[in-house]
Order: C-alpha cells, then sequence, then structure tokens
C-alpha cells in the first residue's frame, strides 16, 4: 500500500464509548454533555455512547455503588467522576 492508499478517505471512524450513570447524578449530566460537545468537533470521528443506569442491574449498582460516572472509550476504562474534554479528545482520536 502506498502512502496515498493509506490516507485513503475509508469514511468516519466510529469510537465507542460507555458512560456508566445513575438518575439523579448531575456529575453523570457533565459528563455526557463533555463527551458530545468533544465528539461534535471531531470529525470524521464519531462516537456511540451507551450510557447505561447501574442501578437496573444490581451486579453494576454493587461493582460501581456511587463511583459514577465512569466512562470507558473503545472498551477502556477512561474517566471516573468528571471526564477532560483534552484527554477525551487525545483518547478518541488514538481509539481510531
Amino acid at each position: 500500500m502506498t502512502g496515498d492508499e493509506a490516507s485513503a478517505d475509508d469514511g468516519p471512524t466510529t469510537v465507542p464509548v460507555t458512560l456508566y450513570t445513575r438518575e439523579n447524578c448531575s456529575l453523570c449530566v457533565v459528563a455526557r454533555e463533555t463527551i458530545e460537545s468533544v465528539a461534535a468537533d471531531l470529525d470524521p470521528v464519531t462516537v456511540d455512547i451507551d450510557e447505561i443506569d447501574v442501578d437496573t442491574d444490581p451486579e453494576l449498582a454493587d461493582e460501581y455503588g456511587e463511583r459514577v460516572p465512569c466512562v470507558l472509550v473503545d472498551g477502556h476504562p477512561a474517566f471516573k467522576y468528571e471526564v477532560d474534554e483534552r484527554d477525551l479528545r487525545l483518547k478518541l482520536l488514538a481509539a481510531t
């Protein structure tokens, strides 16, 4: 493959982001807003956010307790409690 072929546009890359959350969690709301804001600026990377309420599953509730939000980027733990915009952008780009 030549350099030109390697840089050919293969379309957008989708990075899965999992957000473990619960109802009435103000930090969870801020985390989701931060993820959505960063994702909106990452053309051609798209972000597929899977928001999971830990209180809907007893095992998740036991595992995470009050330690939400918890964010996984491409299946890897990335943030707990607060999402840093710059670090999120770097992790999303690294996952592509």
